[in-house]
């Protein structure tokens, strides 16, 4: 495998703004804000950007802590940076957004130090909410990323090992509501339908369908309204289920699998039932084998250690953006010890000098990778061959 090198120019420049870097980082974990309300936290971001020589729209596309900052080299390329800086309620910075977040901030820094070596767009979007409802999500429908020779972030871990992305499931969330009839439940049960019965019936049926299911597939459900009181046949009955897979062809055929259970346990119960999407579904992860091999490459030039993808086991808004272009969001260790996300223990590493000096190891693989996509033609169109494979593979029905 071909080593890519980093340029010196690009480890100075690094470095003249990891000081910078680390602040932010202990500043954000110091005043955690909850998603869509990270008003510090972009204000912040976006004066740095600023200073830095980018252009900045914010807020951005209608969320109020979003933005899009720009740094237009003239006609060329363009490639994005993504930057998160949402907490967890109760926990602060446990997923680490406060480290990754200024990776980015301290690539785009680096990557505008080096301005004369490249012509094109270096955009950095900050996507609030990515704990909730995934703002990436909206970003993505409304053509953010369209045209992107690549988008690129990384996500902080644990355990003394990278890896080259991160995969992530599909997720789709409906409310299901049965309707029915109420009655007495002992003096007249047989004037009413019982939307409550249509309902625990539904979650049946999605139990019988568990054994044909792929791996990859998983429905979780609870019934978050299953009427008042006993003695009363409830009327109304609400399921909040959601479904994850691997590509967006099972993502359908999950769903009509969902929506024939709820159908049939409604018509056994004569209830009726209606679906309303909880919130906009996260895509899986179309990955780039190109761009895989360009940051494990990148990983040996720094000494990090790393092993293979591992396979999904959650969803990320990422998702959404990879289906708008190439994009990759590698993992990579803030500490030795292994701590499972969103606890105690991972945030209070985000502040020890491992992550610190994480953030300039993780800045120096976005910035080479983003440089090498807008100096390399050769790369752009291997990565976006590459591309077009994977995503043609998600998007098409297996014979």
């Amino acid at each position: 495998m071909e080593i890519p090198h980093i340029p010196p120019q690009l480890t100075e420049a690094v470095a003249k703004h990891h000081p910078t870097a680390i602040a932010l980082s202990d500043d954000l974990a110091a005043h955690p804000e909850l998603p869509d309300q990270e008003f510090r936290s972009s204000k912040k971001i976006v004066e740095l950007l600023e200073q830095g020589g980018y252009q900045v729209e914010y807020p951005y596309l209608g969320y109020e802590t979003g933005f899009r900052a720009v740094l237009d080299n003239g006609e060329g390329p363009s490639a994005a940076i993504l930057v998160e800086y949402d907490a967890l309620p109760g926990l602060g910075h446990a997923c680490g957004h406060n480290v990754h977040g200024s990776m980015s901030v301290l690539a785009a820094l680096a990557l505008a130090e080096l301005r004369e070596q490249f012509k094109g767009k270096i955009y950095v979007f900050g996507t609030p909410a990515e704990e909730e409802d995934g703002a990436k999500v909206g970003m993505a429908d409304k053509g953010a990323f369209d045209g992107m020779s690549a988008a690129m972030m990384i996500h902080s871990y644990s355990g003394g090992y990278a890896t080259a992305d991160m995969d992530v499931l599909s997720l789709c969330c409906y409310l299901v509501e049965f309707k029915g009839q109420s009655a007495h439940a002992v003096a007249g049960p047989w004037k009413g339908h019982n939307a409550l019965a249509a309902a625990r019936k539904f979650l049946d049926l999605i139990d019988a369908r568990r054994e044909c299911f792929t791996p990859d597939i998983h429905v979780n459900g609870v019934i978050t309204d299953g009427g008042t009181y006993p003695n009363i046949l409830p009327e109304r009955a609400e399921v909040r289920l959601e479904f994850r897979t691997d590509s967006q062809v099972k993502l359908k055929q999950t769903d009509e699998v969902v929506k024939k259970c709820a159908n049939g346990a409604a018509m056994a119960l004569d209830c009726t039932v209606s679906f309303t999407t909880a919130f906009d579904g996260f895509a899986d992860m179309v990955r780039v084998p190109v761009l895989e091999d360009e940051v494990m490459a990148l990983m040996d030039e720094l000494g990090v250690a790393h092993r293979a993808v591992e396979a999904p086991n959650g969803s990320s808004d990422v998702g959404n953006v990879s289906y708008r272009c190439p994009t990759i969001q590698p993992l990579l260790p803030i500490c030795n010890t292994f701590h499972a996300l969103h606890t105690v223990e991972f945030r209070d590493e985000t502040t020890q000098p491992a992550a610190h000096e994480a953030i300039a190891s993780g800045a120096k693989i976005i910035a080479a990778t983003i440089l090498r996509t807008m100096t390399d033609e050769d790369f752009r169109q291997r990565v976006q061959a590459s591309y077009l494979e994977s995503r043609t593979a998600k998007t098409t029905p297996e014979l």
